[in-house]
């Protein structure tokens, strides 16, 4: 079991997250200072850890970057109320794995966690002895036509060392299809290392893309190996690559063309062999028209192309995604639910999707969780399925990129300013959210 420490002051969310954890077979520990985390610390080796930025005795940044000197392979996971993205970046540049704002929902924590536990063990296999990596493969094999193309696709490409761009909306399942390209190549047994480039700050992106070395800059406190390094031999998976700067894209067609890179502060380059895929929702051609990313990096990046269906483009293969997610919810949530009711189904059936199979995984899991019986019966479902509105406009006009600022501020309007919601109904991760409100100013 994984052992986590959690440093909190405030008594009753501590017990609640503590008790949420231990539900989900974790070994917690509580800490409601800095003092009493250090004795923490001393005395047991944790596979995670969470902090709140302001505690009693200091700050969580100043023990993030204690945490990061005497611990470096423990991932550790800022929590603030006070959700800024100049904080965000700071504690990323001292090491922090993510941070998550405060309310934040059960889901969002159990991603994050799952998450850091992942990469923890990807990096600790750089350091030791390689092993072959068991590869978790998610991708359902659908019977409608748009699924059989795709999976036709997935097919031929992926025993070949092609550049891969995968297009597709929002929620349709691009990182699967990814990673489902990597376990049907030569490289399936080394490391596959997903990227969302909507959640790297263009600030630290060569740090993340290409590693560093201690005392390169303020707050590298320790030798950072980057996503390219630690793809070396594998798949390197660059989701929202159209959110790049221009000066990260010069970067990486660098890094492409040569198959070398250059840790900041060193002065040693280092060889790479790696299979990329990318990942985005946008039309890139039209943002190659627009001036805002690079051509030649486009073709770079487009040997090889396969778009993903939306859900509602195949209508054939909701009950098979349905029984997939009912299944991994069960797991999940330790639960035996058998199916679902004929009006469910209908319902089902008749529903647009706009968040695609995201959103139908979020649906059957809360179903699944508010379920005492053996079918998910309608009254599980959320109200949207019993209203008429359409509530595809926000995906499918944020999706083209026109009017965003306006779209982003209706959306949070919508949510009462909650972040998390505001994101979740624009189909797009919380921190891309907070990038482009920082570039919209908003």
């Amino acid at each position: 079991m994984k052992q986590i420490l959690l440093i909190e002051d405030d008594v009753t969310f501590s017990n609640m997250l503590k008790k949420f954890m231990e539900r989900h077979a974790y070994i917690v520990d509580v800490s409601y200072n800095i003092s009493g985390a250090n004795n923490l610390l001393k005395k047991n080796n944790y596979d995670l850890i969470f902090t709140d930025l302001r505690l009693p005795d200091g700050d969580g940044i100043s023990l993030l970057k204690q945490i990061k000197e005497e611990k470096n392979l423990t991932p550790v996971v800022l929590m603030t109320s006070y959700a800024e993205v100049s904080t965000a970046v700071q504690a990323m540049k001292q090491g922090a794995f993510d941070y998550i704002s405060k309310p934040f929902n059960p889901n969002e924590v159990l991603e994050v966690i799952s998450n850091a536990l992942e990469n923890k063990e990807v990096v600790s296999k750089q350091t030791s002895t390689p092993k072959k990596t068991n590869e978790k493969n998610d991708f359902v094999t659908g019977i409608s036509a748009a699924s059989k193309t795709l999976t036709e696709y997935i097919h031929l490409v992926a025993p070949t060392n092609m550049s891969v761009l995968i297009t597709g909306e929002s929620g349709t399942g691009k990182e699967v299809v990814a990673k489902n390209i990597h376990l049907q190549s030569s490289r399936k047994d080394k490391p596959f290392i997903a990227v969302d480039c909507g959640a790297i700050p263009k600030e630290i992106a060569s740090s993340e893309f290409f590693g560093h070395k201690k005392g390169s800059f303020t707050g590298a406190v320790q030798d950072k190996i980057g996503h390219f390094e630690a793809a070396n031999e594998g798949t390197l998976f660059l989701d929202e690559v159209g959110n790049l700067s221009y000066e990260n894209q010069i970067q990486l067609l660098r890094a492409l063309q040569e198959r070398k890179i250059k840790p900041i502060g060193s002065s040693t380059e280092i060889n790479v062999d790696i299979r990329l895929v990318t990942a985005t929702n946008e039309n890139l051609l039209e943002v190659v028209e627009k001036g805002t990313f690079r051509e030649d990096l486009y073709h770079r990046l487009n040997e090889f192309s396969i778009e993903v269906p939306r859900l509602k483009d195949r209508n054939d293969d909701l009950i098979l995604y349905a029984d997939f997610f009912l299944n991994k919810a069960n797991k999940q949530l330790n639960k035996s639910v058998i199916g679902f009711s004929k009006e469910v189904l209908t319902l089902f059936q008749n529903y647009d999707w706009p968040g695609n199979l995201r959103e139908l995984s979020n649906i059957i899991k809360r179903a699944t969780l508010l379920t005492p019986g053996e079918l998910i019966e309608a009254n599980a479902l959320p109200d949207k399925f019993f209203k008429t509105v359409k509530t595809t406009a926000f995906t499918e006009n944020f999706s083209t990129h026109d009017n965003e600022k306006e779209l982003i501020l209706s959306a949070l309007e919508k949510t009462d300013n909650n972040k998390t919601q505001a994101a979740k109904l624009l189909s797009i991760t919380r921190k891309t959210l907070y990038n482009k409100m920082k570039y919209y100013n908003i």
